[in-house]
């Protein structure tokens, strides 16, 4: 932000300086002012124009009488005497500089070898740099040199393998310490960096899947890696770990814990919370805190409190290695929910203490935006930052072989780069899935640029939850007594037709494969929650065979369907909206309440089973959807759902009402589910239970 001291100074352009003056510093007046560089040479400048601000500042605009040469130090005097740092600010912003600097990433980062490692940075700005190295607890600093392009860089012509390292970076008149953000090898909680190579590591053989051959072929799986494993006497050794999250034994098998759970969901891809590093949790005393970890620190080194030993900067790569190649081998995909949006601390982030303000979205006033709430949005669009994230991507799926990522608030991406991603990740592995939060946020990104469901037409390759799904079927979001369709607004009937034909009809989506069809996440309160709130005079029975109805809407629904962790059991976190940063025990997987509710969960297990093995379910086109899929009603409450796929034709009933109803066909029907058991295995005449789904197969 900017005036917050009395007299600041901004490059803002190649031949625009921005001053600002204090009325109650010197009546914020000066008829002059000069700069001058580390090596005292004066720079004159003209004062172009200046302005009354009415918060109590003046604005001047200068320009420059000699050229400005990025990276060195400037001090901008006024007529008093008075001085103070002039900071790059907007001028990283323009065409010009990123003409200057633009490189290709290849070698940037710590590049290990036993006979030397070199060290390169970019950071254009900085004035210098210096490596702060501890090699077994000693210490020594090497001065960066600085390069062509604003590359810094040194090398140490010795076996340094484990060192510890950090930068010094002097820009914009202070000095300020950080890792290295090419470097996937960290410390404990960031303090430092960790001299070591990828191609050191042995890292588990890869498991060949068979290709998913769509993505509505695909049933995803919201999990934590905390949450899945931190309730007691569940037979995990290593809770709250990687290594904890793919256990199975004798007792997880027997009780039906952790992976063991999982496997018998029949689901086809685990997407897991974030996993990269995040700073809302201190990794060395993992239990103080929990969150679930949209607080990214450092994008390309793992989290150290899910690591066994967050010492060793080893032991989290392979442990998450190991466990990607563990769900692989068990039949289950991994997506991983990357946070590409905001950071934990922008000031202390490295990419902004090599280069202050060029990774995250401003105006030329020095404005930030904040589209994404948490004081800070990254700027996607700069091409050093582009191929930063785009690199960062191909490095996660060439590193851990996984098969899809989900974008965290995507929708302040631009999606340009989200295109890029998809276009490059499937080139690595054809069926890779790209989706994410499709919000239209407001950010500085024009909204004709922006990573939302607005311009879901621009991006073939990438899918968006669909809030409209959820509003549909569960309700209002933001207030928990307005019922969904699934408990008990029929007046929503037209709309859940809609929503299940993956809003293809109402032209929301130009394709099934971009629409994440779900009803609870891992944000807001769960379904069970807002039911218990919506439906509070209804029995838990009742609840429970909601609970069913709204799943087997996402389940059958066209789209891909989207469950979290304990939706398939009614999972409840105490009536919390919010849990992030809110401890265990509003969190973990209670297994306890898992056992209670086993009619759930058992119904889940036959829809899932039941979208598998009928294509119906999961058309790949607009135009299947146009053609094949079709609806009806009951007394304008039971909605009737026809769908086919060549031999393959179901018919599905779903009543959100306390009433039966009958439907009588001229072909004859086999039941394929019925949560109400009131049908025979073969009918002409279909009874629908109350609060009832009824899945047929027509001969």
């Amino acid at each position: 932000m900017r005036m917050e001291q009395v007299y600041e100074a901004y490059f803002d352009d190649y031949n625009c300086v921005k001053v600002y003056m204090s009325k109650n510093f010197f009546n914020g007046s000066s008829r002059i002012f000069h700069l001058k560089d580390s090596c005292d040479r004066i720079i004159r400048t003209d004062i172009e124009s200046k302005q009354d601000l009415q918060n109590g500042y003046i604005k001047y605009i200068l320009s420059l009488k000699e050229p400005l040469i990025i990276g060195e130090e400037y001090v901008l005097y006024d007529e008093h005497c008075q001085r103070t740092y002039c900071q790059y600010s907007h001028i990283v912003k323009t065409s010009q500089f990123n003409d200057d600097f633009f490189i290709e990433e290849k070698d940037l980062g710590c590049s290990y070898s036993p006979k030397k490692t070199v060290f390169k940075v970019w950071a254009p700005t900085a004035h210098r740099i210096r490596l702060c190295l501890d090699i077994k607890g000693k210490k020594d600093v090497v001065e960066l040199k600085r390069q062509k392009k604003g590359v810094f860089s040194c090398t140490v012509n010795k076996d340094i393998l484990d060192a510890h390292y950090t930068y010094m970076v002097r820009s914009n008149g202070k000095w300020s310490e950080t890792v290295d953000p090419y470097n996937p090898f960290c410390g404990p909680n960031t303090k430092y960096s960790v001299v070591e190579s990828m191609d050191r590591l042995t890292l588990p053989d890869k498991v060949k899947m068979p290709l998913l051959s769509s993505n509505t072929k695909a049933i995803i799986y919201e999990a934590s890696i905390r949450d899945m494993t931190s309730e007691s006497g569940i037979g995990i050794k290593h809770p709250k770990k990687f290594k904890g999250f793919t256990e199975e034994n004798y007792t997880t098998k027997t009780m039906s814990t952790g992976l063991s759970y999982i496997c018998s969901l029949g689901v086809t891809h685990v997407q897991l919370l974030p996993v990269f590093d995040f700073g809302s949790v201190d990794e060395v005393y993992t239990d103080i805190f929990y969150n679930w970890g949209y607080d990214p620190v450092h994008h390309r080194a793992l989290e150290g409190s899910y690591s066994t030993d967050c010492k060793d900067a080893r032991v989290r790569v392979l442990e998450f290695a190991q466990l990607v190649h563990d769900l692989h081998e068990k039949g289950l995909r991994v997506n991983l929910d990357l946070v590409f949006n905001h950071v934990y601390a922008k000031d202390s982030y490295p990419l902004e203490v090599l280069v202050p303000n060029y990774y995250f979205l401003m105006n030329t006033e020095g404005e930030f935006s904040n589209g994404s709430y948490c004081g800070n949005d990254i700027d996607t669009q700069p091409p050093m930052s582009r191929q930063y994230f785009l690199q960062t991507c191909l490095q996660i799926v060439k590193w851990f072989d996984v098969d899809g990522f989900r974008f965290d608030l995507m929708g302040i991406l631009d999606y340009t780069l989200i295109n890029e991603i998809a276009k490059q990740c499937r080139a690595i592995k054809s069926d890779f899935m790209i989706y994410g939060e499709g919000w239209n946020m407001p950010s500085f990104v024009s909204e004709d640029l922006r990573a939302s469901m607005l311009n879901q037409h621009k991006m073939p390759l990438v899918g968006h939850f669909s809030d409209r799904f959820r509003e549909v079927c569960r309700g209002s979001n933001g207030d928990l007594e307005i019922a969904g369709y699934s408990n008990g607004n029929t007046d929503l009937l037209y709309d859940m037709e809609q929503a299940l034909a993956a809003s293809c009809l109402e032209n929301k989506f130009d394709s099934p494969q971009k629409v994440i069809n779900y009803v609870e996440c891992h944000d807001n309160h769960t379904l069970w929650d807002k039911n218990s709130v919506c439906c509070q005079n209804e029995s838990r029975g009742i609840l429970m065979q909601r609970q069913t109805l709204a799943t087997a809407l996402v389940l059958l629904a066209q789209g891909v369907p989207f469950i979290h962790a304990g939706q398939e059991f009614g999972r409840t976190k105490h009536n919390l909206g919010n849990s992030y940063n809110r401890s265990d025990h509003y969190n973990r997987i209670d297994y306890n309440l898992r056992n209670k509710h086993m009619p759930i969960v058992v119904d889940t297990r036959m829809l899932i089973d039941i979208r598998k093995s009928h294509p119906c379910f999961s058309l790949e086109t607009k135009e299947e959807i146009e053609q094949n899929v079709s609806f009806g009603e009951i007394d304008h409450k039971v909605l009737i759902y026809e769908t086919q796929k060549d031999q393959d034709h179901c018919i599905c009933f779903f009543n959100p009402t306390n009433e039966k109803f009958s439907y009588d066909s001229f072909q004859k029907l086999t039941i394929l589910f019925d949560n109400g058991n009131i049908n025979p295995a073969t009918t002409y005449r279909v009874e629908i239970a109350p609060y009832g789904v009824v899945v047929c197969s027509v001969e």
